[in-house]
């Protein structure tokens, strides 16, 4: 008969555990790798950062074998309050007592010189606490009462974040809606979500008239599918638009320009407005019952639509604009905001198929790209190691993705499940996020690759993340 600790042994996932190890030491050589020059110290050295990764490493190893053999999922579960307590006490703290790096606040030196990221740790906190509250008996996240609470879990670290201002962090937490979608959150509100950061981009790549044209295209779409006269009023909505289509070319032919009317974009809402007037007064005058819930998204779109310039101007920093506008083109500053990126890019083109080889990388070795061992790492493995060796890391991350949503879906206990699917979409979030940035498909907003970028609070992070969620799964097994 088998003894409870080698039970524990046995059941352990060790395809998680494998990916972890996998990205921890591929991440450990990169960083080497990265920061590495001729006759400079050693990878084991405590000097280079190689050998505080490694020092590292060994803490959160100490730190998952406690996880797993001596802290009981019991312990996590009772914990999850208190520590999210103390995690929105430390972003609080870093507001008041943080020092600033890169225009952000949001690291807390504590004695002997060693540097934390509080936002870092609250996702844990966070992430117990919404499997306690979501796991509990009675939960529906339809009920008002509950959905409040979980929204005040979430909403309460993020504004203190939002405050630093850790945008990258607060995108993270945005993940969280693929955990709230599988546990019965309407797919309508993630589909208003996705609306409202595609009208902000367009908004802001072209002009307030083609958000708006596009607002009243899926207003009158789903008019029509609610229709009974379907091909009558899809008639008349397409030739709606495409005559409100042509209003801001009219605007460009001088004469009319000369006149000083107001910008197209009011012409366009006005005509939105008169159309939405007749729909009622038709919708009242028959009778017609929900006709109201049609103007909710036209309105807060429009809201959203005509506040995109106060808050690219107001809310997000100098920075920030710089690169969002790098990145939509909208202004070209290869020297500038868009360095970093487009280095990354040359970098990672230019390790063709294979790579050029262990420590060989020349855009790594001379420095062209800028955090190359923490953010921009993906470039130091897609130079080095090539498309094969960068297929290669993101296979890794997808296997480890799709084996905590696996087994996350034959958890018996719902509040595992939740758990499952938060660490998910951490891990999510980050992967795709980072390489976005690295590739030029995302903004520059400074999040580190999970595992393999340089950095002990983000390490140990997803290691406890990673690890508690190994032994909630351990109970299935019971």
């Amino acid at each position: 008969m088998m003894s409870p600790g080698r039970t524990i042994y046995a059941k352990l996932d060790w395809i998680l555990i494998l990916c972890y190890i996998l990205l921890a030491i591929f991440g450990w050589l990169n960083i080497y790798a990265s920061t590495y020059s001729e006759g400079g110290e050693g990878m084991f050295s405590l000097a280079t950062r190689s050998g505080n990764q490694l020092m590292w490493i060994g803490i959160a190893a100490i730190t998952a074998f406690v996880i797993i053999f001596v802290l009981g999922s019991r312990f996590w579960r009772t914990v999850s309050w208190p520590l999210y307590g103390l995690s929105v006490l430390l972003l609080v703290a870093v507001l008041l007592f943080g020092h600033e790096v890169n225009g952000a606040k949001s690291w807390l030196t504590l004695p002997g010189g060693f540097a934390i990221q509080p936002s870092e740790f609250s996702k844990i906190a966070t992430a117990l606490c919404l499997a306690r509250i979501m796991g509990s008996y009675g939960f529906k996240l339809a009920n008002t009462q509950d959905f409040l609470k979980v929204a005040a879990i979430i909403v309460i670290p993020v504004g203190l974040i939002a405050l630093e201002p850790d945008v990258g962090t607060v995108l993270v937490y945005c993940s969280l809606a693929f955990m709230l979608y599988r546990e019965g959150l309407p797919g309508k509100i993630l589909g208003f979500a996705g609306l409202a950061i595609l009208l902000f981009l367009l908004t802001l790549k072209f002009s307030p008239s083609v958000s708006l044209l596009i607002t009243a295209g899926i207003t009158c779409a789903t008019i029509v599918m609610a229709s009974r006269h379907r091909i009558r009023t899809a008639v008349i909505s397409a030739a709606a638009i495409t005559a409100a289509a042509f209003i801001p070319r009219l605007f460009r032919i001088e004469s009319v320009a000369r006149l000083g009317l107001p910008a197209p974009e009011y012409w366009i809402l006005g005509l939105m407005v008169i159309a939405a007037a007749v729909m009622a007064a038709i919708c009242i005058r028959k009778k017609i019952r929900g006709w109201t819930r049609f103007l909710l998204i036209p309105t807060v779109s429009i809201a959203l639509i005509f506040s995109v310039n106060f808050i690219f101007h107001n809310v997000l920093k100098p920075h920030h604009r710089d690169r969002i506008e790098n990145l939509l083109g909208i202004s070209e500053d290869p020297m500038g905001a868009g360095y970093n990126v487009n280095q990354s890019r040359i970098a990672i083109g230019s390790g063709g198929l294979t790579g050029k080889g262990f420590l060989q990388g020349t855009q790594t070795k001379f420095n062209f790209v800028p955090e190359q061992s923490t953010d921009f790492i993906f470039c130091t493995i897609g130079e080095e190691w090539g498309f094969i060796g960068s297929i290669a890391v993101l296979a890794v991350f997808l296997i480890m993705i799709m084996r905590i949503v696996t087994t996350a879906e034959r958890q018996k206990d719902r509040s595992t499940r939740v758990y499952g699917y938060c660490v998910a979409s951490y891990l999510f979030m980050h992967v795709f996020v980072n390489i976005g940035m690295t590739t030029g498909i995302m903004p520059v907003i400074g999040i580190p690759l999970p595992l393999i970028s340089y950095g002990g609070s983000s390490f140990l992070t997803f290691t406890i993340l990673l690890f508690i969620y190994i032994r909630f799964d351990l109970e299935r097994w019971k």
